[in-house]
C-alpha cells in the first residue's frame, strides 16, 4: 500500500521517457538490407538521446512474407539478423518485429535491453481476413507479459492486438500496471483508415488510462501499402505525436509518465475491472536504465515532439499511388517504366504519378496511333510529355493493323466487324510496348483504373499487357478529381486540360466513346462501389435510386469478367476492397447475381471481351 510519504515522493519525482518510433520502408525477403537500415535508426534514436526505440511488425523479414515462412533457411536467417542486432542496443532498449521459431513459428516483437535480449512476445491475434491469412503461417500466442523498470512499465503488442476491445493490452494495463502500451505494426492502406485508426487508438489509451505508441510499417510490398502516420496518444487520448504519412519517419517525443498515475487516481473504475484480471499477467522485470553515458541525455535535448499535419484525401490518395509505384518498380530492380499515351486522361495521370515516383528521366510515353486516332489525341500526348519533361515515342501502328486484317481476312470472310477488330489494335500496342522494355529493359506501367477493370473495360494481351497498374483500384471520377488536384499543386495544367474535359473513347472505331459501351461514369462508380466494395445486392442497389436495368448490366459485367481481373498486373491497394487479396471469387461460378440470384446460363466468353481504352 502506498502511504503519504510516498505518494509525497512521487509527486515531487517527474518520470518522463524519451520514445522513438522508427517507422521504416522494408522489403520483404531482403533480410540484410533491413537488418541495416534497422542498425541505422537505432543510431539514430541514440544520437536524439531516445530511451526506446521501437521499429514495426516484421521489420526484420519484411511483411507480409506470405510462403517464405514455409523456407526454414529464411526463418534461420531472420533468427541471425536479429541476433546481429544486439550489440546495436547499447544504451537503449529496442522493441523489434521479427519471426520467432520455437515448436512452431510466432509473429513476434523482441524486447532488447542494452545488448541483452529481455522478452519476447507473440502475436495473440490473428487476423485471417481481407488482405490477411496469417492463421496460414503463425501460432497464436497466450502470454501478457509486461517489462518494467526505470519507474516505468510497459506492454508490447503486435498489430491486430490493439485493435479489440478486450485486448492483451486491456491485460497489460489492468492486471500488469502497465503505463506505457506499445504496438508494433503493419497496417495497409485504404483512403479513412487513418481517421478510424486514430480514432481506435484515442480509445484504447482513454479506456485504459494508459499512454498509447502505435509503431506503422511505411511503403509499398506488391499491392499492399502501408502509410507510416505512426501516433502516440496520452492517457487521455489526445495525440501527442503522429508521423509523417507515406514518408519514412522517426517520431519523438518526451512522455511523462508521471501524468498516467495522476489520472489513474482519479479513475475508479480501473479498480474493479482490474480485480477481473488479477493473476492473468506474467511480468518480467527488465532494468530500462542501463549505460547511457556515451549519448545526450534527454533532457538536454528537448525536441520538439514529432506532430505531422494530417493530408487531404488527395494528396494521401496521390501520395499512396507514388509511394507504391515507387516501391513496387525499385523493388523489383526495374530502372525505366514505358507507358503508352492515348491523350487520355488515364494514362495522363498514370505518367504523372511515375514521375513523381520515379524522376522523368526513368519513364518513357509511347503514343501509338492509328487510323481511328484523332489529332487532339496525338497532340494531348505530346503536351503532357513535355510537361511532365518525359521522353515521348511515336510509333504508327496502322501498317500493322493493316497486315493483320490481311492475314486474318480469309479467316473472317463474311463477318461484320466488330470488337475482333478493335482489340487487334489494343494487342498491337501492347506487342509494341513489351518488345521495347525487351530490347532496353524496364516495365510497362499499364493504365486501367478501376470502373474499367470492374467491367471487364478492356483487352487481355493488349492495354492489360504489362507489369503494374497504379491506378486499378481508383475509380474513373477519382481519377479526374486526382488529376485536377495535381495540376492545382503544379499551379498549371500540367495534365493538358483537353484529356480532363474531353468525352473518354478508346478509339478503336469511328467516333467512339467510352459512354457507347458503358453507363456514365458518374452512374457507373457508385454503382460498382455498392457492389464490389459493399456487396450490396440487386435489389438494394436499385434501392438507392438507379435504374434497375443499368444496375443488372453491371452486375453482369463485373461477374463474367472475373477471368480477366485474374490475369490482370497488380495495382496498388486504395479503397476498402480491392481486387485481389480483398476480393476473391472462383471464375466459374452460376451464381451470377443480376437476376436476383436466379441460374443464368454464363454469356461465352466471346461476348465478355471490350474494347481497349488504350
Amino acid at each position: 500500500m502506498l502511504n503519504g510519504s510516498t505518494l509525497e515522493t512521487r509527486a515531487q519525482r517527474a518520470r518522463n521517457l524519451r520514445l522513438a518510433l522508427a517507422q521504416i520502408n522494408t522489403t520483404v525477403g531482403d533480410i540484410d538490407g533491413n537488418t541495416e537500415k534497422i542498425r541505422a535508426w537505432l543510431n539514430r534514436a541514440r544520437d536524439i538521446g531516445a530511451e526506446i526505440v521501437v521499429f514495426p511488425e516484421l521489420a526484420v523479414p519484411g511483411y507480409p512474407p506470405e510462403d517464405l515462412l514455409m523456407k526454414p533457411e529464411f526463418i534461420q536467417a531472420n533468427l541471425n539478423a536479429l541476433e546481429s542486432l544486439l550489440p546495436d542496443t547499447h544504451g537503449l532498449t529496442a522493441i523489434i518485429g521479427f519471426v520467432d521459431a520455437q515448436d512452431d513459428i510466432f509473429n513476434a516483437a523482441a524486447i532488447i535491453h542494452d545488448g541483452q535480449l529481455i522478452g519476447v512476445y507473440h502475436k495473440t491475434y490473428l487476423p485471417n481476413y481481407s488482405v490477411f491469412d496469417e492463421d496460414r503461417y503463425f501460432q497464436a500466442g497466450n502470454t501478457t507479459p509486461v517489462f518494467s523498470g526505470k519507474g516505468v512499465t510497459i506492454g508490447v503488442t503486435i498489430c491486430e492486438d490493439i485493435w479489440s476491445p478486450a485486448s492483451p493490452a486491456e491485460v497489460q494495463a489492468l492486471a500488469g500496471g502497465a503505463e506505457l502500451l506499445i504496438n508494433i505494426s503493419a497496417s495497409p492502406y485504404y483512403v479513412g483508415k487513418r481517421v478510424h485508426r486514430e480514432r481506435m487508438l484515442a480509445t484504447r489509451a482513454a479506456d485504459n488510462v494508459a499512454i498509447v505508441a502505435y509503431c506503422n510499417l511505411v511503403g509499398g510490398q506488391d499491392e499492399l501499402l502501408f502509410d507510416g502516420s505512426s501516433l502516440v496518444c496520452s492517457a487521455g487520448g489526445e495525440v501527442l505525436a503522429r508521423g509523417k504519412a507515406m514518408e519514412e519517419d522517426l517520431v519523438v517525443v518526451d512522455l511523462d509518465i508521471e501524468d498516467v498515475f495522476r489520472r489513474r487516481l482519479k479513475d475508479p473504475r480501473r479498480r474493479k475491472e482490474k480485480l477481473v484480471h488479477q493473476g492473468d499477467q506474467l511480468v518480467s522485470e527488465v532494468r530500462l536504465d542501463g549505460n547511457k553515458a556515451d549519448h545526450p541525455q534527454p533532457s538536454t535535448l528537448n525536441p520538439q515532439p514529432s506532430l505531422a499535419e494530417p493530408l487531404s484525401e488527395e494528396a494521401e490518395v496521390y501520395g499512396a499511388l507514388v509511394l507504391g509505384t515507387r516501391d513496387y518498380v525499385r523493388k523489383n530492380g526495374f530502372k525505366r517504366v514505358y507507358i503508352g499515351l492515348s491523350g487520355g486522361i488515364d494514362s495522363a495521370l498514370t505518367a504523372a504519378i511515375a514521375v513523381d515516383a520515379l524522376g522523368a528521366e526513368a519513364v518513357t510515353g509511347v503514343a501509338m496511333p492509328s487510323r481511328y486516332s484523332s489529332s487532339h489525341s496525338i497532340e494531348d500526348a505530346v503536351d503532357l510529355a513535355h510537361n511532365l519533361g518525359i521522353e515521348i515515342r511515336q510509333i504508327y501502328i496502322d501498317d500493322t493493323f493493316q497486315a493483320y486484317l490481311d492475314m486474318l481476312a480469309p479467316a473472317w470472310l463474311g463477318t461484320e466487324p466488330n470488337v475482333a477488330e478493335e482489340n487487334l489494335q489494343a494487342r498491337i500496342r501492347g506487342n509494341i510496348l513489351m518488345a521495347l522494355t525487351n530490347k532496353y529493359g524496364g516495365m510497362v506501367l499499364t493504365t486501367g483504373n478501376k470502373s474499367e477493370v470492374s467491367v471487364g473495360y478492356s483487352t487481355l494481351y493488349g492495354d492489360m499487357a504489362g507489369g503494374f497498374t497504379p491506378i486499378k483500384d481508383i475509380y474513373k471520377m477519382t481519377v479526374y478529381a486526382l488529376a485536377r488536384w495535381r495540376n492545382q499543386q503544379a499551379g498549371r495544367p500540367l495534365i493538358p486540360e483537353r484529356s480532363l474535359t474531353k468525352a473518354p473513347s478508346a478509339e478503336l472505331r469511328p467516333n467512339q466513346t467510352d459512354q457507347d459501351s458503358l453507363p456514365p461514369y458518374e452512374v457507373l462508380d457508385p454503382i460498382l462501389e455498392a457492389y464490389v466494395e459493399n456487396d450490396l445486392a440487386l435489389d438494394q442497389i436499385v434501392a438507392l435510386g438507379y435504374d434497375r436495368a443499368t444496375v443488372q448490366r453491371v452486375i453482369r459485367l463485373v461477374n463474367i469478367n472475373e477471368y480477366k481481373r485474374r490475369q490482370a498486373p497488380p495495382g496498388i491497394k486504395i479503397t476498402a476492397r480491392a481486387f485481389g487479396k480483398d476480393r476473391r471469387l472462383p471464375i466459374t461460378n452460376a451464381f451470377k447475381g443480376w437476376s436476383n440470384g436466379h441460374r443464368e446460363a454464363p454469356a461465352p466468353q466471346t461476348v465478355t471481351a471490350q474494347p481497349s481504352k488504350m
